[in-house]
C-alpha cells in the first residue's frame, strides 16, 4: 500500500514569521509605537519621526537613547530577543514600554529595514541592512550615539496586508494620534513628527504637561480643561479633563496612560464618562488626560499583542477610583453635585433618580452599565449607574436638558428645509384651522394659495404614514418621547430620532444649495490629528455647506455652514464631522461618505433627548415626520414610533390572559 501523506504540516520559518508579524504590526502607525517605544526605553530625550506617503513608502526614527553595541543590534531583530525580561515572574512587574522582543522581528519580516546605532562610549557604529528577516549587510558606520532605523516598503512580500491599508492621509492620522498619545504620556521628551518635510507635531520636552496639552490640544482646549489628583493608598491619579461644555462625539480625546503606557480601557473610559453623571448629554464624552499610577502586579500589560489594552486584577476599585477623582475636582468647581461617601456602611436613604419616576432603595440599582454593541452604547445612550458596590450616593442630580427655544430654533431649521424642498409649510398647515379676520384672513387666503402651489408639487402621500394621521397627543415624558393616542392604541415617538430623520433627508437632497454665510466667522482649533484630516476632507466638508480654509497652525476659520445649523453656535460638529469621516476609511464616493456627513449634521440639528416641548411643537415634529420617506427608523436604524395596542396594555395589566 501507498504511504498516505500527512494532512498536517509544520510551516516554514518565513510564513512562521510573517503570521506572527500580522499580529503586532497592523499599520504605518503600529511601526511607529513600536519603535518609539524602544526608543523611550532607551532612555531617549529627543525622539524625531519622519514619515513618507503615511508611512507606507518611509519610516525614519532617530533618537538619542543608549544605542547599542554590534552584538546586541544583531540580536535585536531575531524572534523574542528581548533586555527586559530574564525570566517568567518578570512579566509580573513589567515597567517597561517593550518587553516581549516581537517589534524589530515582525518588523524585519515584512520591510526593508535599516538600523544605524551606536552607544556614548564607543567611537564607531553599527550599521545592519535587513530585509525579509535576513541579513543583507553588517558593516561599521559613523553616526551619532543612539538608534536610527528606517522602514521602507511596508508589507512589500505581504502585498494582500498593504491592499488593506486607507488612503496615505487616514494612515497619517493614525501615527499622529500614536505620537500625540506617546508625547502627552512623556511630557519631558521632544517628539518631532514630519510628514514629506513638514512638521506635524513639535513637543518641547519640558516635562509641563499643561504646555503638552496647549501644543498639542490647542489653546482653546486647554483652557478648558480643569487640574485632577487624587490619591488613595494603592492608586494615583493625576492629569487634565475638561469642564463638562468642552466635550466630543466619540471618545477619540480620552487619553489614558497606565503607568506611563498609553492604553485603551473601556472600563476606564466608562468610568471617566460616569464622572460627569447627567452634566454631558447622552453620548458625548469629555476630553481627558489621565496618568494612572499603580503596581505594576495590579496590571496585566500582556493581553494583546500590540500592548494596546491592559487589565487590571482590581477593575471595580480602579474605576470606583477614577469616577470620585473626576466628580471631586468638578464639585471642587460648581461643576457637579454634591457627592457623600458612604465607605462600609449599608444604604438606606431613599433618594431621587431623575431617570427613573418614583423612589428607590440604591442597591436597587444595576450595579453595571448597559451592554455594549460593536463598541457603542444600545440606543445610542450611555446611563450613569449608581450602586452600593461604589459607594456613592448622588442626590436628586438634574438632568441635562434644553429649553423651549432651543426645540423651536431646530424645528424652524427643518420646516425650511421642508420649504425649500417644495413642500407645504408645516406651520401654514398647523393654522388653516384657526380662524383669521381682515387683513388676516386676505394673507391667510394668499398663503394658502402658495401652500397650495407647493402641495401640488408634493408627491401623493403613502400609505405606510397611516400611523402617524390623526393622533391625539397626550404629552411628553422625560422630555425625550412624544405620547399620543390613536384610537385605543398608545403611540410613543422618539423626538430626537424622529427629528434626525426628518434632517437627514433634507440634507442628503439639499446637500451645499442651502448655505449661508456667518456675520462673524467662527475659529475653531483641531487637534494634530484632525488637522491631519482636514486637507482631504475639506473638498466633502464644502460640498455640504461648510465654507473652511486654514488659519495658522492647528486652525481654522469657518465662514460658511449648512442652512441647517443657522449660526454655528456649537463648532464641536466640526470635530464629530471628522471623526465620523476618520472611522469610515479611506475618503472616496463609494464608501457611503454622503450618508455618514449626513448622519452627523443631522444628528447635530436634531431636537435633543432633554428638550422640553410645548403642544404645537410636538404636533409640528409629527408633521413633519409624515413627510419623510422612511418615517419609522432614524438614519442609524433606530425605531423613531413605538405603538403598544389595547389588547397589549390589557395583556400587561394582567387583564386578560
Amino acid at each position: 500500500m501507498e504511504e498516505q501523506e500527512n494532512k498536517i504540516r509544520i510551516l516554514d520559518r518565513d510564513t512562521i514569521n510573517k503570521i506572527a508579524a500580522g499580529e503586532v504590526i497592523e499599520r504605518p502607525a503600529s511601526v511607529v509605537k513600536e519603535l518609539v517605544d524602544n526608543s523611550i526605553d532607551a532612555g531617549a530625550t529627543e525622539i524625531r519621526i519622519e514619515v513618507e506617503k503615511g508611512g507606507k513608502h518611509s519610516i525614519l526614527i532617530r533618537d538619542n537613547g543608549c544605542g547599542m553595541s554590534r552584538a546586541d543590534a544583531l540580536l535585536s531583530f531575531e524572534k523574542h530577543a528581548t533586555s527586559k525580561l530574564t525570566q517568567i515572574e518578570d512579566l509580573d512587574t513589567v515597567s517597561t514600554m517593550g518587553f516581549r522582543g516581537e517589534a524589530l522581528a515582525s518588523i524585519t519580516a515584512i520591510a526593508k529595514v535599516e538600523i544605524l546605532t551606536r552607544p556614548p562610549e564607543e567611537l564607531t557604529g553599527t550599521k545592519l541592512v535587513i530585509q525579509g528577516g535576513r541579513v543583507q549587510e553588517t558593516s561599521d558606520a559613523g553616526t551619532a550615539p543612539g538608534t536610527s532605523v528606517h522602514v521602507k516598503d511596508l508589507f512589500y512580500n505581504t502585498p494582500a496586508r498593504r491592499k488593506y491599508l486607507k488612503s496615505d492621509r487616514t494612515e497619517l492620522a493614525h501615527i499622529t494620534d500614536t505620537v500625540t498619545r506617546l508625547a502627552l504620556a512623556n511630557p519631558g521628551i521632544s517628539f518631532t513628527l514630519l510628514s514629506e518635510g513638514k512638521p506635524v507635531i513639535r513637543s518641547t520636552g519640558s516635562s509641563d504637561l499643561f504646555k503638552s496639552l496647549v501644543n498639542l490640544l490647542g489653546p482653546d482646549t486647554a483652557r478648558s480643561m480643569l487640574p485632577l489628583e487624587y490619591r488613595t493608598e494603592d492608586f494615583e491619579i493625576l492629569g487634565y479633563v475638561s469642564k463638562p461644555e468642552t466635550n466630543r462625539g466619540g471618545s477619540d480625546q480620552l487619553y489614558v496612560f497606565v503607568n506611563t503606557r498609553p492604553v485603551t480601557s473601556r472600563a476606564i473610559n466608562t468610568a471617566l464618562r460616569e464622572g460627569y453623571y447627567t452634566k454631558i448629554p447622552k453620548g458625548r464624552y469629555p476630553v481627558a488626560v489621565l496618568a494612572l499610577t499603580l503596581n505594576p502586579e495590579e496590571v496585566d500589560v500582556n493581553v494583546h499583542p500590540r500592548k494596546a489594552e491592559v487589565r487590571f486584577s482590581r477593575e471595580k476599585e480602579v474605576g470606583k477610583a477614577i469616577i470620585r477623582a473626576v466628580e471631586k475636582v468638578l464639585s471642587e468647581h460648581g461643576l457637579a453635585p454634591e457627592v457623600r461617601e458612604k465607605e462600609g456602611k449599608r444604604l438606606q436613604k431613599t433618594f431621587e433618580d431623575p431617570r427613573v419616576s418614583g423612589k428607590i432603595k440604591p442597591q436597587e440599582t444595576p450595579a453595571t452599565l448597559p451592554e455594549k454593541a460593536d463598541g457603542k452604547e444600545i440606543g445610542g445612550r450611555e446611563e450613569a449607574r449608581v450602586s452600593e458596590s461604589n459607594g456613592l450616593l448622588k442626590e436628586k442630580s438634574e438632568a441635562y436638558t434644553y429649553p423651549i427655544k432651543d426645540t423651536e430654533r431646530r424645528l424652524k431649521k427643518s420646516e425650511r428645509l421642508l420649504d425649500f424642498d417644495g413642500r407645504a409649510g408645516i406651520r401654514d398647515t398647523l393654522k388653516k384651522e384657526e380662524p383669521a379676520s381682515g387683513k388676516e384672513e386676505e394673507k391667510a387666503s394668499e398663503k394658502e394659495e402658495k401652500a397650495g402651489e407647493r402641495q401640488s408639487k408634493k408627491p401623493k402621500q403613502k400609505a405606510n404614514t397611516d400611523l402617524l394621521e390623526d393622533l391625539r397627543i397626550i404629552g411628553q415624558i422625560s422630555k425625550m418621547y412624544i405620547l399620543a393616542e390613536k384610537g385605543e392604541d398608545l403611540v410613543i415617538i422618539d423626538q430626537h430620532a424622529a427629528h434626525e430623520r426628518v434632517l437627514y433627508e433634507q440634507v442628503l437632497k439639499s446637500k451645499k444649495s442651502r448655505v449661508q454665510e456667518l456675520i462673524t466667522p467662527v475659529m475653531i482649533e483641531l487637534t494634530p490629528k484632525e488637522r491631519v484630516l482636514m486637507e482631504e476632507y475639506i473638498p466633502y466638508l464644502e460640498e455640504y455647506g461648510f465654507g473652511i480654509s486654514e488659519f495658522g497652525d492647528n486652525t481654522y476659520v469657518v465662514t460658511f455652514v449648512p442652512e441647517v445649523f443657522g449660526r454655528l453656535e456649537d463648532t464641536g460638529v466640526i470635530h464629530d464631522v471628522i471623526s465620523d469621516l476618520l472611522a469610515e476609511g479611506k475618503v472616496k464616493k463609494d464608501t457611503g461618505i454622503s450618508e455618514s456627513v449626513s448622519k452627523t449634521l443631522a444628528c447635530r440639528a436634531a431636537i435633543k433627548g432633554g428638550a422640553a416641548c410645548n403642544l404645537r411643537q410636538m404636533e409640528e415634529l409629527i408633521e413633519q415626520l409624515k413627510t419623510a420617506e422612511s418615517p419609522y427608523s432614524c438614519p442609524h436604524g433606530r425605531p423613531t414610533v413605538i405603538t403598544f395596542t389595547k389588547g397589549e396594555l390589557d395583556r400587561m395589566f394582567a387583564r386578560t390572559q
